[in-house]
Parts: C-alpha cells; sequence; structure tokens
C-alpha cells in the first residue's frame, strides 16, 4: 500500500486550496508547532514538518521553549497562540518532558486549532462520527485504506497499541466504519491468538518487527503504523508481506499519510476560520 502517492496527491490538493486562501485573504494559513526542550529527534521531526509546509505553501510559527519550561507556562503559550487569529493550527511536539503535564497541554488548543487531533474534544468528535479534526495517523490511515478499496464493515479489527493519539483513536474510527474492533496490548493474554484472527490488523506498538508471518491471518490487511531507529516498524516486513493481502511498507506507508493529513487539516482549519 503506497502512502507516499496518495500523500502526494492529498498535499497537491492542500496546496491549492492553501493558494487560494491566501489569493483571498492576503496571508497564508498558518501552523504553530510548539516544541519543548532539545531533543534531537523532536527538532528533526519539527523541521521536517515546518519544510513541508513552506512547500504547500502554508506558513510555519515554531516556538521552541526550555526543557525546563512548566506545565503552567507551556499551557500558557499554547493559550495565548489559541487565542491569536493569526494562527490557524497547533502541533504540540509529542512526547514533552516527564514533568509536564501533556494532557493539560494538549487540551490548551482550541477545538478549531487541533489540527493534529489531540484534544478531548476531537476524541469526541472520532468516537460520534460528528464534525471536528481526526488524529493525524488514525485519519491518514482510514484514507488509504479507502484508496485500496478495503471496507472495515462485518470485518474483524485488531489494533495493536493503545496510546491516546494513535491505538485508541484508531479503533474508534475503525468502529464508525462498522469494523468489530479488538484493543490488544501488553496486558493481552493470548496475544498471538488475538492478533491471528484480524482480518485488518493496526501495529502500533512501537517494538521493531513485533508482528510476524506466523502471527498473521492469510489475506489480512496489515498496516504498520510504527515507526522505530533504522527506519524499521512495528511489522517484520519480510516475513509478513508473503501472508498479508495488503501491506504497508516503512518508511513510505503511513507516515507520508500522517504529514498529508497536518497540512490538510491546518488548510481546512483556517479556511473555516475565515468563514466565520
Amino acid at each position: 500500500m503506497d502512502g507516499r502517492e496518495l500523500a502526494r496527491r492529498i498535499v497537491e490538493r492542500a496546496t491549492a486550496e492553501a493558494a487560494a486562501f491566501t489569493e483571498r485573504t492576503g496571508g497564508a494559513p498558518c501552523l504553530a508547532t510548539v516544541l519543548v526542550g532539545d531533543d534531537p529527534a523532536s527538532r528533526t521531526y519539527v523541521r521536517m514538518k515546518q519544510a513541508r509546509c513552506a512547500k504547500a505553501g502554508i506558513s510555519s510559527r515554531p516556538v521552541a521553549l526550555p526543557a525546563a519550561t512548566s506545565t503552567a507556562q507551556l499551557v500558557a503559550t499554547i493559550t495565548e497562540l489559541s487565542e491569536d487569529p493569526g494562527v490557524h493550527g497547533i502541533l504540540l511536539q509529542h512526547p514533552v518532558g516527564p514533568h509536564l503535564d501533556e494532557r493539560a497541554a494538549f487540551e490548551a488548543i482550541a477545538p478549531g486549532k487541533d489540527v493534529d487531533g489531540v484534544t478531548a474534544r476531537s476524541f469526541a468528535a472520532m468516537a460520534l462520527g460528528t464534525p471536528g479534526f481526526t488524529s493525524c495517523t488514525p485519519g491518514g490511515i482510514v484514507r488509504l485504506l479507502d484508496e485500496y478499496g478495503v471496507d472495515p464493515a462485518g470485518r474483524r479489527a485488531v489494533v495493536v497499541g493503545r496510546s491516546a493519539i494513535l491505538g485508541r483513536p484508531m479503533g474508534l474510527l475503525l468502529l464508525g466504519r462498522d469494523a468489530t474492533v479488538t484493543y490488544a496490548h501488553s496486558r493481552t493474554r493470548d496475544l498471538a491468538e488475538v492478533v491471528r484472527e484480524a482480518d485488518i490488523l493496526i501495529a502500533a506498538v512501537g517494538k521493531p518487527r513485533f508482528i510476524r508471518g506466523a502471527d498473521v491471518k492469510p489475506g489480512a490487511v496489515v498496516i504498520d503504523a510504527g515507526y522505530n531507529p533504522g527506519n524499521v516498524g512495528d511489522v517484520d516486513f519480510e516475513s509478513v508481506r508473503h501472508r498479508a493481502g495488503l501491506i504497508t511498507p516503512v518508511p513510505g506507508g503511513v507516515g507520508p499519510m500522517t504529514v498529508a493529513v497536518l497540512l490538510a487539516q491546518t488548510v481546512a482549519a483556517a479556511r473555516s476560520a475565515t468563514a466565520q
């Protein structure tokens, strides 16, 4: 399943919409990126997202805070961005430091600017099927399933992982498509047996090559949402691809879709803000 090609088309459409927005309003859609500390990987991710924004005609406003920033200071910064009409989307690069209340920081993001889909309101929208922004990786996965004609209705979907920004919202979006959803995680008994029942398998556990060929039902759709050092996913691609009906590679599968959805939702947020 080629995420690069679909992501290219989504970004192409977002770029055209950003250009139209800029022509109409005199200013480009703006994404604020908030980074706490100096973690090299996080800095790299933020720079990459800023570069993608620039190519799509979206301005970025980087906000770098010291590692010693308190939760109150972080919340105040995000609240200020939420109240700034020149900012249309807010991305808090996560994870933040262990001394910070990440959930409190997420909830400081105004719902209309939550283009990363991390607030409780966005989570509720995904659960209830009401208008709102999706978490970017799960939202990208749903678009990828649609692109390849994979209808979750009536199928057994297993999500391995239960993080608040990936595993949990992924299961809700699949449930909204009438899949029968099982969440599996570190405390799941007989995990391998649960995984083997999946018609659609989402690997989001954060362990390199955790899912192997023998774990996969023949013909299953396997989505590798993991990314580990060395460009390695949560799925052992070589052993699984011979059993799966469809499979996403790492890199080139889910990753490009995550960024594409972020850009598309930023443009959508800008358009919505100026339509009010």
